[in-house]
């Protein structure tokens, strides 16, 4: 495990939360962020638990250029919401999944400094995903932590989330284990939303011309001298 090296200085130490970079370096990867961004952030909605995407994470108490922006991070046992950034020493705890959008030009780091320090911080599962395919032939790869080393995930099943990932075009699709259901994007989400409002309408419609057909029934038992609510 990296140590958390405390600050023997009483000077206030500033830990920057942006560095001007942009968030992705395509559409197709800030779309890939978003989606597992907001997915998992609805699905942990009402836990213990924080989904924060492209911050810094610090690492090194006094030490602010030891940092690293992950794309994608959840941490268990923490108060819900955003943050402007995460110091681990003052939060206690380390992200338990890491994402990282990857390409060819974030490869060497994502493969190399990144995947040895979230080893190090104990990170438990660490997944690229390349959702353009460009080095990555099958777009998603995830790493378990066994020990202080990680182990190439075999299943597509991430052990912390409960989930399983499945590639969906240029995105990662999430399903629960424990009941088969899709996780919806937002735009999913919003389709679903209007399904339902379209049935729900439909059903009111349907109700409403029964009842009129009632009606008009009891009218015409009425016209032959017949009381239709008599018992």
């Amino acid at each position: 495990m990296t140590s958390l090296i405390p600050t023997s200085s009483k000077t206030e130490i500033f830990y920057p939360s942006s560095d001007g970079e942009p968030l992705a370096e395509s559409y197709v990867h800030l779309q890939a962020i978003f989606a597992t961004f907001s997915v998992l952030t609805q699905y942990l909605q009402g836990r213990q638990a924080t989904v924060l995407a492209d911050q810094f994470l610090y690492y090194a108490q006094g030490f602010p250029r030891l940092r690293v922006a992950p794309d994608v991070m959840v941490i268990f046992n923490v108060a819900p919401g955003g943050r402007d950034n995460y110091k681990i020493w003052e939060e206690g705890e380390v992200p338990v999944v890491i994402f990282e959008i990857t390409s060819p030009g974030t490869k060497e780091n994502d493969t190399g400094y990144k995947k040895i320090l979230y080893a190090q911080l104990g990170v438990q599962e660490y997944w690229l995903f390349d959702p353009k395919g460009e080095w990555i032939e099958e777009k998603l790869r995830g790493y378990r932590l066994r020990g202080e080393e990680y182990e190439l995930i075999t299943d597509s099943r991430s052990e912390p989330l409960q989930l399983r990932l499945q590639i969906e075009s240029q995105l990662i699709g999430f399903y629960r284990e424990d009941t088969g259901e899709k996780l919806l994007i937002p735009d999913e989400l919003a389709v679903a939303l209007e399904q339902e409002k379209l049935a729900r309408e439909q059903a009111q419609e349907q109700a409403r011309l029964a009842q009129l057909q009632v009606e008009k029934l009891q009218e015409q038992l009425r016209s032959l001298g017949i009381d239709p609510e008599a018992k």
